[in-house]
């Protein structure tokens, strides 16, 4: 059955981002779940590559999070690294891990992460979020980009949790991401993990790399944005009124994610925070 994983509809992603959609999207799932058997959902901020060779307060923070949760069935985690046309779910039951990247010490390119597909919950959701008019495909063939593996590696280095990767349609913006995660909310009450990783400030320009230093308008917005979505989801959602935005996400791909997380559990606490590379923000949420 479709709804055999607890699977509830939002809003259609063709309707126009307006102020009454905000509105409408953070109205959606306002009330979190309460069920001992609930899990967050979460925003990790990946960094870069090198996270999967690390041993810093991120990767522990990142091991102590895959130690105290309840281990989920599955994990839905949309990343940055994966744009699309169109939504696509990974229904590959054993993706290839993807060295994505170029430049980076060889020993990088050596790391496996032989993680499990889950090919039925990924047409569950396809034709759960079809039913309500949000078009999408599976996809049997997507390799596992390094936003899924460097950060999961840390919190289940075992790889024995599947994983079901969602793609970030180019046309997405928070909104559409909002009401994605708010569609797959209910998962959550299966004991089902549901993960954006992008990163919290994302300009590569500015980034200098092993610095101690701190990119302060960087991190200025992390608070920023932060408050919002503690105060006042809406405002959180039109993040580009935040003046010279394009300093902190020259594109917007590593903060999307964020919006799927966001909608799919509200509530925010902090996990960790730090910056790296003087203008990559670390921080890590969870959304209950």
């Amino acid at each position: 059955m479709i709804d055999s994983y607890g699977i509830l509809a939002a809003m259609s992603e063709t309707q126009p981002r307006t102020t009454d959609n905000i509105r409408r999207a953070a109205d959606l799932f306002d009330a979190p779940s309460t069920a001992p058997s609930v899990l967050p959902a979460l925003f990790i901020s990946h960094g870069a590559p090198t996270l999967a060779l690390e041993q810093s307060a991120t990767t522990h923070a990142l091991a102590r999070i895959g130690q105290n949760l309840p281990k989920p069935r599955a994990i839905v985690i949309m990343s940055a690294h994966w744009l699309s046309t169109k939504l696509e779910i990974s229904s590959n039951p054993k993706p290839k891990t993807w060295h994505d990247f170029a430049g980076f010490p060889p020993e990088l390119h050596k790391i496996e992460y032989p993680i499990s597909g889950h090919p039925e919950l990924a047409e569950h959701i396809a034709a759960a979020l079809e039913t309500r008019g949000i078009r999408c495909r599976v996809n049997p063939l997507r390799a596992t980009d390094h936003g899924v593996w460097a950060p999961l590696l840390h919190m289940y280095p075992n790889a024995d949790v599947p994983i079901v990767q969602l793609s970030l349609p180019k046309h997405y913006d928070s909104v559409a991401c909002y009401q994605l995660g708010a569609s797959l909310a209910a998962l959550r009450d299966e004991q089902i993990l549901i993960v954006g990783s992008g990163s919290i400030t994302h300009n590569l320009r500015a980034l200098r790399w092993d610095a101690e230093s701190v990119d302060a308008h960087a991190k200025d917005f992390k608070h920023w944005l932060l408050a919002q979505m503690k105060s006042d989801i809406p405002a959180a959602l039109d993040w580009q009124q935040y003046p010279k935005y394009r300093d902190i996400h020259p594109s917007d791909e590593h903060l999307l994610p964020l919006f799927f997380a966001l909608g799919a559990g509200q509530r925010v606490s902090v996990v960790h925070e730090a910056m790296s590379h003087h203008s990559l923000g670390m921080d890590i949420y969870r959304f209950d």
